[in-house]
C-alpha cells in the first residue's frame, strides 16, 4: 500500500559501510560511528546498533540528551559526546556514563564535582582547536593543563585527546595538513606521557585523505549512511547509500496549454500535459527549493518537478502521453528500474551538501528499517 512519505533504511548497508570503513584504516585503528542528529535523519539507536555490528568500537554523539537517548535502548558502548553541555547537561552525561569532550579548566573541575564516589571516573577527551574555529581550545598550555587535571584528579580520567578538520572534504586545500601537523605533536606528547589514551581526529573526509590523521580512532558519520565526503558518488569510494525516500502519485490531472499548478503560479503548461501530484513537500524537509529544480523517478524515467512545492504537496510532470494512474511509486531518493537519484544530487540542486537532506527529513516522514544483515 502506498505511503505519503517513507525513508527506507538499509541497516545492512550500514554495517557494510562499517566494515569497508574499517578496512581503510592504518596501524589498527578504531572506527566511531557518529550517530548525532538522530544518525544524520537515519534513526540514531536502530544505526547505532548495526554500527557496531558492522565492527564500530565507539559510538559519537553531539549532547548529553542523544547519548541517554542510546543507552535507554540498552546500548552498552563507549560512548562519546562531543558537544558544549551545560551542568544540567554534563550530568546527564555522566548519568549516562558518556565520555565527555573538555577544553576548560572550570569546566574539568565542574565535571569532577558530579561525580558520584564508588562509581568510575569520568572520561574526559581533551580538545585542541587547531583552525576549526569552534569548540575547543586554541592554547597549548590550557589544553595540557586540562589533561594534567584529567590525570591527576581521581574523578576524572584522561581517556582521549582529539581535534577537529575544517577542510578535510576540499581535496588540495593547505589548512587540513596544518591543521594536522598543529595537532600531531601536541597529541604524540600526551601520548608518551599517558600511553592509555586514544589519539582522534579523522572524520569521513579526513579518513579517506590521509592515513596520517588516523591515530588511534577516526569519527565518521556521513561514510556510514553512505554519502560520499566529497558530495560526489558514493560508490568512488565503496559506500552503499542507506537511505531511500518513496511517496506516491496521489493524482493524475490533463492539463491544457496555459494551466497552471502551485502557489504563485510559478509554472504554466507550454502545451497539453499530463501532472502528476506527490504528497511530499517542505513541511517533510523536502525544501522549497525545490520547485521547479528537481527530478523524481516514476516507473524508472525522470520527471521533472514543476511549480511551487508546498508544505504537504509538489507536483511533476507526466509528459502529453501517459497511462501512469494514483498510486503509482515515486522515488525522490533512490534506485527504480535502471535509474537512481543520488543524496548528493538532490544537495547539489540545493547548494548545500548530502547530509542536510537526509537531516532535514522531518519526523512526519516515516522511517521504516531493514534489518541489519540484509
Amino acid at each position: 500500500m502506498a505511503e505519503r512519505a517513507v525513508a527506507h533504511i538499509n541497516l545492512g548497508a550500514v554495517e557494510r559501510n562499517c566494515a569497508h570503513v574499517r578496512s581503510l584504516l592504518a596501524n589498527g585503528a578504531r572506527l566511531c560511528a557518529v550517530v548525532k542528529a538522530d544518525a544524520y535523519g537515519h534513526g540514531d539507536a536502530w544505526c547505532a546498533k548495526a554500527a557496531l555490528a558492522g565492527g564500530a568500537h565507539w559510538l559519537a554523539v553531539a549532547t548529553a540528551g542523544e547519548a541517554a537517548e542510546l543507552r535507554r535502548h540498552g546500548i552498552d558502548s563507549r560512548i562519546l559526546v562531543m558537544g558544549a553541555l551545560t551542568r544540567e547537561e554534563a550530568k546527564t552525561a555522566v548519568e549516562a556514563v558518556a565520555d565527555v569532550v573538555v577544553w576548560d579548566e572550570r569546566f574539568a573541575r565542574a565535571l569532577a564535582e558530579l561525580h558520584t564516589p564508588g562509581t568510575v571516573p569520568v572520561n574526559v577527551h581533551v580538545k585542541l582547536d587547531t583552525g576549526m574555529g569552534r569548540l575547543g581550545t586554541k592554547d597549548l598550555s590550557a589544553a595540557r593543563a586540562v589533561a594534567d587535571l584529567a590525570a591527576s584528579d581521581e574523578r576524572l580520567r584522561l581517556a582521549g585527546a582529539m581535534t577537529h578538520f575544517a577542510t578535510a572534504d576540499e581535496e588540495g586545500d593547505e589548512h587540513f595538513p596544518a591543521q594536522l601537523e598543529a595537532f600531531a605533536p601536541f597529541a604524540r606528547g600526551l601520548k608518551e606521557a599517558h600511553p592509555e589514551i586514544l589519539l582522534h581526529a579523522a572524520n569521513s573526509a579526513a579518513t579517506y585523505r590521509d592515513p596520517a590523521a588516523h591515530f588511534d580512532m577516526v569519527r565518521c558519520g556521513v561514510a556510514v549512511y553512505g554519502l560520499d565526503p566529497f558530495q560526489r558518488d558514493p560508490a568512488e569510494r565503496g559506500l552503499e547509500p542507506v537511505l531511500s525516500l518513496e511517496s506516491y502519485l496521489a493524482a493524475v490531472k490533463h492539463f491544457e496549454r496555459g494551466e497552471s499548478a502551485g502557489y504563485g503560479r510559478r509554472w504554466r503548461a507550454g502545451e497539453p500535459t499530463w501532472v502528476g501530484t506527490v504528497p511530499i513537500g517542505y513541511g517533510d524537509g523536502w525544501r522549497r527549493a525545490l520547485s521547479n529544480n528537481g527530478e523524481l523517478l516514476v516507473k524508472g524515467h525522470r520527471r521533472p518537478v514543476i511549480g511551487t512545492i508546498s508544505m504537504d504537496n509538489l507536483t511533476v510532470e507526466l509528459g502529453p502521453e501517459t497511462e501512469l494512474e494514483p498510486g503509482e511509486p515515486v522515488v525522490l531518493i533512490g534506485a527504480q528500474d535502471g535509474d537512481r537519484i543520488l543524496c548528493e544530487e538532490v544537495a547539489r540542486r540545493l547548494d548545500t551538501i548530502n547530509y542536510e537532506v537526509t537531516c532535514g527529513l522531518s519526523p512526519r516522514v516515516r522511517r521504516q528499517w531493514r534489518g541489519a544483515g540484509s
